[in-house]
Parts: structure tokens; C-alpha cells; sequence
């Protein structure tokens, strides 16, 4: 049976990712060569490298705003955990903070993480900076130069260990430090979008949450992987404080 171009080329590219993931999981540990196979099967990740975002995560941003309506031109929009960058890479395309958008509002994107971020066009970065201390708030207000935020994000994560309920007891007490923050930096209808991994307290946060947002829901988007206890709460008509 004859092979035209478009099968030559099919078979090609299937023989190069076959032979890249054979040499990426040459001396990985059985864990680590299931994580691999699954990223390089992951749908999102092509997308990313194709859309140019630093990390699959992005579409889940996208997903969340795409049905919320969540970012908009002009908007004040504090990325927390951002590295490496591609929460910050959409908060940027949809606040208008990199000014490519001429007859619309510009915005102001900061982008903060406890590790290193590489710069991104249009967006204060703040790498190096860790938001569970004085200084690293203290570096966040000074940034923001006296201007009220109006969408809180945090993608932010502590390092997992694999026990489920220490991971998500180490998650929501970041939260809660987001939360917390975002109170005092926040203005009146501001929105918060924060990750958690689901478990004992996650109706407890909500709820606490709900004090102080006049909506709030718990939301799971395509994007997450199906056998991940990930998800957001989305937070949103902030009522301000007294």
C-alpha cells in the first residue's frame, strides 16, 4: 500500500515523541515515569507550547474566564504563586496591563512567588517573595502604591508529600493567608479565584470565605486533570471591610 506525504509525516512525528519519551524516562522512578507519560499525552501541553504560555495552566485560567467573565481591560490583578508565569501571561492579554490594547483600559498586572519568575511583558514581577512574611507583604503594598486590587489570583501550591490530608491541610492554610491579604488590599466588588486540593476543610473555607464575598463556588475546570483533588473556589462582589 502506497505511503503519501501527510502519513510519512504522521509516522514521523510519532516515531520522534516515541523516541524523546523513551530517552525522558530512561533512570526515572515508576512514579516519576507515570507523571511523564501522562504530561507528554496531555493534550493542554501542546496547547501551551502552540499558544505560547509557559505552562498548561494557563487554559485553565482561561476556562474559568471564558464562563465568569472574571478579567477585563483596566483591572488591578495580583497573581499569587505565578511562577512560572502563565496565570500572569493571560492576566496581562485581559487587563490590557502591557497597553497593546490602544483604545482600551490599561490595567497593572504583579506577578508574585516565592521562586525566581522570568520577566513578562506588561507585568510587575516579583520573584523571590514570600507572601507568609512581613517583608514580602510589605514588598507586595509598596508595588501596588496605594491602589486597590480588583481580581486576587492564586495558583500557589506547597510542595506535596504525597500524605493526602498533611498536602491539603498545607494548601488551605495558604488560603487562608491569601484570603486574609486579599482583605486588606482588596476594593468593594473585587473578585477572588484561589487553588485548593479538596478535603475536611474545604467547606469550611468556603464558608468563612462567604463572610466576606457575596458570592462564592467551588469550580473544576476541563483543564484539571480528572484524578486530581484540585480545584478553585471563586470568590466574587467583594463587600469590603468596615
Amino acid at each position: 500500500m502506497a505511503i503519501n506525504c501527510f502519513q510519512k509525516r504522521c509516522i514521523s512525528l510519532f516515531s520522534f515523541h516515541f523516541k524523546e519519551s523513551h530517552i525522558k524516562l530512561k533512570g526515572k522512578s515508576k512514579s516519576s515515569q507515570e507523571w511523564l507519560l501522562r504530561h507528554l499525552k496531555d493534550p493542554y501541553v501542546e496547547k501551551a507550547k502552540m499558544g505560547n504560555f509557559r505552562c498548561r495552566s494557563a487554559f485553565k485560567l482561561l476556562e474559568i474566564d471564558n464562563k465568569y467573565k472574571l478579567l477585563h481591560p483596566g483591572q488591578c490583578i495580583l497573581d499569587c504563586g505565578a511562577a512560572p508565569g502563565s496565570w500572569t501571561q493571560v492576566a496581562v492579554s485581559k487587563s490590557n496591563s502591557d497597553g497593546k490594547g490602544t483604545t482600551k483600559p490599561r490595567g497593572m498586572v504583579i506577578a508574585v512567588d516565592i521562586l525566581p519568575i522570568l520577566p513578562v511583558e506588561g507585568a510587575l514581577v516579583l520573584g523571590r517573595t514570600d507572601l507568609s512574611s512581613e517583608e514580602g507583604l510589605d514588598r507586595v503594598k509598596l508595588a501596588l502604591n496605594g491602589r486597590l486590587v480588583d481580581v486576587l489570583l492564586s495558583d500557589m501550591a506547597p510542595n506535596a508529600t504525597g500524605v493526602k490530608e498533611a498536602d491539603h491541610d498545607s494548601i488551605i492554610h495558604l488560603a487562608y493567608a491569601v484570603v486574609r491579604f486579599g482583605l486588606g488590599v482588596s476594593r468593594t466588588g473585587a473578585s477572588l479565584l484561589l487553588k485548593i486540593w479538596d478535603g475536611r476543610s474545604s467547606t469550611q473555607l468556603t464558608n468563612d470565605i462567604s463572610r466576606f464575598y457575596n458570592k462564592v463556588k467551588r469550580v473544576k475546570p476541563f483543564a484539571s486533570r480528572t484524578n486530581s483533588a484540585e480545584l478553585y473556589v471563586l470568590a466574587t462582589d467583594f463587600k469590603g471591610l468596615d
